[in-house]
């Protein structure tokens, strides 16, 4: 994720608008790496929470609290005692770097007012909260970081802190070009990382974004590009961190339909793919950003056991199909052992004894053929042999016919239920669709004395138009949204010929505008196996004319008149109804 120097940028400036002038109220340790310090400022109090965390290091504005321990660790304690009811001065970036000074005025044991410096450094794995003396000396740090530890610095009580400079990186905000062309030059890899190798604060992602915006090649070193190409890009990487310098920041979260893939502050136009939603502040982008893939990625830990579930039960129906596919391919020519019978009760009556074949007319295509015999059996024998040999056939034909198609049917829906477990958001959702296995009978039952109720609801949506759309999430909601809240008139949607929800379009009597049909059209592509697509089929038809075939599985459905469109999957235009 781009959590880089611009994204910090805009932090500060947040939060020196917001926080300046504040007193620190509170300060709390939740966690043994994070801080929520509450601030009481001239707009009202203010909630900031800073965690250290090294998988997760953040820091941003916020209305949530979390419980804190009974007592506070030892550097909880010493912040109460050194800033508890200290004001907020300053907030201040050093260059472009990923930290975070707050300058707090308080007065000491003496009552005399000084200053102390709270630092946060946001740096992956080696992020800190330092709390240091005005000159830089190292009072107490939220983790320890000894010299057995760290060869590059030491973050103890009573040691002077600095910024390691290990990767020797220039401000990207006062750079000339000679500096600029000559650290980009000198690395022989491809441009893009030449860039944020060479500048502080500037990520991966904020890289690609200047080379395409100057239309430049990233995977190509900059040294084959021409002095004239470098001015262009020099020009370019200046008017993108001109919004820095100008505090002109848009934050904003890029979506791949319901998923948070990457976050920023300025804009980035390369990526298209995403949808890009735009927030008021820094910190509701972070907030909300982290809790939904925090969510997202605990939803997909807790659907493991059920995928697993699913993928080994398709893999041994897939196995099984392909052998009765096999197995009935072997049984295509039955109807020649038929025709041989046939032929030898017709021709064989002047069959010398012993005869090993026979040439004969076939009657039905006309055609001379050669029809091998027992010659230790008689004719009558013979064709006895290959009338048992047609019937044995046709028998294991009928059988495997049948079975062949309740084994495509079984993967059809195991198919549907792996689909149902890629668009599930909540625990419910999963709950729905571990019922829906133990129904099937791919999980046993366990009997308990408590009932959990499973919440049962189906996603809805509002068209442009103003009609009410509603999606399945699992097999379960779509037999029920199709057969007991549809009614006659109302439109069905689903993505043809590929698992996916049922879409129900409520028409209270109305005849449909196109941008409802399309719109529906979206959601039935974007709730199947056909997401991420930009041409995906969908049939449509009104509700009256959907039958569910007796004794078939949930969201099985069958339908023989039908309209059909084509249409991509995005549904980041259409307005979700939260319930």
């Amino acid at each position: 994720m781009a959590f880089d120097g611009i994204v910090v940028a805009d932090l500060v400036h947040e939060l020196k608008e917001q926080l300046t002038d504040g007193r620190i109220a509170k300060i709390a340790q939740p966690e043994s790496d994070e801080l929520l310090l509450t601030i009481k400022t001239p707009s009202g109090q203010k909630r900031l929470s800073i965690s250290a965390d090294a998988s997760l290091p953040l820091i941003y504005l916020t209305e949530s609290n979390k419980p804190s321990p009974i007592t506070a660790p030892n550097f909880c304690m010493l912040l109460r005692k050194h800033i508890g009811g200290g004001r907020i001065v300053d907030v201040w970036q050093p260059k472009l770097e990923r930290i975070i000074h707050f300058t707090v005025e308080h007065l000491d044991e003496m009552g005399d007012l000084c200053r102390k410096d709270l630092i946060v450094e946001i740096m992956g794995k080696h992020s800190n909260i330092i709390f240091c003396t005005e000159d830089g000396k190292i009072i107490d740090s939220i983790k320890h970081i000894s010299a057995q530890m760290s060869s590059v610095r030491e973050v103890l009580p009573g040691r002077e802190y600095f910024i390691p400079d290990t990767m020797h990186k220039a401000d990207p905000l006062n750079v000339s070009l000679e500096e600029f062309t000559s650290l980009l030059t000198e690395k022989p890899v491809p441009l893009a990382k030449a860039v944020y190798t060479s500048f502080t604060g500037i990520s991966p992602v904020t890289a690609e974004e200047i080379c395409f915006l100057a239309g430049l090649d990233s995977s190509v070193p900059a040294k084959e590009y021409s002095e004239d190409i470098l001015l262009h890009l020099y020009t370019q990487f200046n008017i993108y961190l001109s919004a820095v310098k100008e505090h002109c920041f848009s934050p904003a979260i890029y979506f791949d339909g319901q998923e948070p893939k990457e976050f920023s502050a300025l804009p980035l136009t390369h990526f298209s793919k995403y949808t890009r939603r735009e927030y008021n502040s820094i910190s509701e982008v972070l907030e909300t950003f982290y809790s939904t893939r925090s969510q997202i990625t605990r939803i997909r830990q807790k659907s493991a056991d059920l995928r697993h579930v699913v993928q080994t039960a398709l893999e041994r129906n897939r196995k099984k199909y392909d052998l009765q596919l096999r197995q009935l391919k072997d049984t295509e020519n039955r109807d020649r052992f038929k025709v041989f019978g046939e032929l030898i009760n017709t021709y064989g009556y002047n069959l010398e004894e012993g005869a090993k074949k026979l040439e004969a007319l076939n009657y039905y295509t006309n055609e001379m053929v050669s029809i091998p015999l027992d010659p230790t059996k008689t004719p009558q024998e013979n064709a006895q042999r290959y009338f048992g040999k047609y019937n044995k056939q046709k028998r294991t034909f009928e059988a495997l016919s049948e079975l062949s198609e309740e084994t495509k049917d079984d993967i059809t829906y195991l198919e549907s239920v792996q689909t149902a477990l890629d668009i599930a958001l909540s625990e419910d959702d999963l709950a729905g669709i571990k019922e829906e296995l133990v129904n099937a009978g791919y999980i046993k039952r366990k009997f308990t004395r408590k009932k959990t109720k499973i919440k049962n609801t189906p996603l809805h949506y509002i068209s442009s138009d103003g009609y009410h759309m509603y999606v399945g999430k699992n097999n379960l909601q779509n037999d029920d949204l199709t057969f007991n809240f549809a009614v006659g008139n109302d439109w069905w949607f689903h993505a043809k010929q590929a698992p996916g929800s049922h879409v129900i379009v409520k028409t209270n009597g109305d005849e449909l505008p196109d941008n409802t049909f399309e719109e529906a059209g979206r959601l039935a592509a974007y709730y199947s196996s056909m997401r991420g697509s930009e041409k995906v089929e969908i049939d449509y038809v009104e509700k009256k004319h959907v039958k569910k075939p007796k004794g078939a599985k949930p969201g099985f459905v069958v339908y023989y008149t039908n309209y059909s469109l084509v249409i991509d999957s995005d549904i980041s235009g259409i307005q979700e109804v939260k319930e």
